[in-house]
Formats: structure tokens, sequence, C-alpha cells
């Protein structure tokens, strides 16, 4: 993707001095990993992995009695069709979620979850609250609530345009 300087965003008030090195990706993917190890340790406890405490989160968040649309969940995940099934297997295996032909259109599956979902969920929200609070301890909140209000800002740059109708 070309740089668009009328979409760049500063990460501070300064511009640098010389070209930022090293590879970006690189970089946010092994603090990602560290941040996630975090979190899976201690859902551990729960029977839980961050991403699918995320995805009852938002399921239970949006979802109500009906369920979300999949493609709805994935948007809201920021995730594929394909990772997002594969990410919900182990769900539906536990019986946590269930899915559903949506009543208005057979075509449309629901992902909504299960009363036992629920229950995993409720049970989990203290182990990620332990883990939040140890990311910000780590980080600062000044800086966790920097990075939460920068990465909100940014993540839309990075979303695939719509396709040209045209």
């Amino acid at each position: 993707m070309p740089a668009d300087p009328t979409r760049a965003i500063p990460a501070s008030g300064a511009a640098p001095t010389t070209p930022p090195g090293g590879c970006t990706c690189a970089k946010l993917r092994r603090l990602s990993r560290r941040v996630t190890a975090v979190y899976d340790r201690s859902l551990a406890a729960a029977g839980l992995r961050v991403t699918q405490y995320s995805m009852l989160s938002v399921m239970q968040r949006e979802g109500g009695a009906d369920g979300l649309p999949l493609t709805v969940l994935a948007d809201r995940l920021d995730m594929d069709r394909t990772t997002l099934t594969r990410n919900l297997k182990p769900l539906i295996a536990q019986g946590w979620v269930a899915l559903a032909p949506s009543p208005a259109d057979t075509r449309v599956r629901l992902a909504r979850v299960t009363a036992d979902g629920a229950a995993a969920w409720q049970a989990a929200r203290p182990h990620w609250k332990r883990a939040q609070l140890e990311v910000n301890r780590t980080l600062g909140d000044t800086t966790v609530a920097g990075l939460h209000a920068w990465l909100d800002q940014v993540t839309p740059l990075f979303r695939p345009a719509p396709a040209d109708s045209g």
C-alpha cells in the first residue's frame, strides 16, 4: 500500500529525523505474542484463550438472544471468515457457542453464546481483568489509554477498501 501523506497519523508531536528502521510488522507481532501470552496465562485457569474470550465478549455484548451473523462477527473482530470459523470450532465443541440459520434469511448463519458459554465467559472475566491489570501495571495507565486511542485511530487505515461496484 503506497504511503498517503493525508492519511499519516504521527505517533508523537515531533517529526522523526531519520526513517524508522526494522520491520514494523515483526515488531508488532513480537509485542502481540508477548501481550497475548499474558492474557492466555491468566485465562488458562478458565479454560479459554484470549482469542476465544474476545469472541465470546463480542457475542455477549452485541449478539443478543438471536446472535450475530458470522460476517458481522468477523468484521467486529477484524478477522476473515475462514479464521473466524476455525476459531469458533472449539467454542462450538465445548457447547459455548451455537450456530443457527437466520430466521430472516436461511443463507445467513448466526453465532450466539449459549447459557454454558455465558457462564464460562462470566467465570473467565476475573482472569481477564487480572491480565488487563498486569498490562496496565507494566505499561502504565496513561500509556495504555494512549495506546488504545492510537490503535482505534490507525486500525481503520489498514482495512481493505470496499470493492468497486462499478
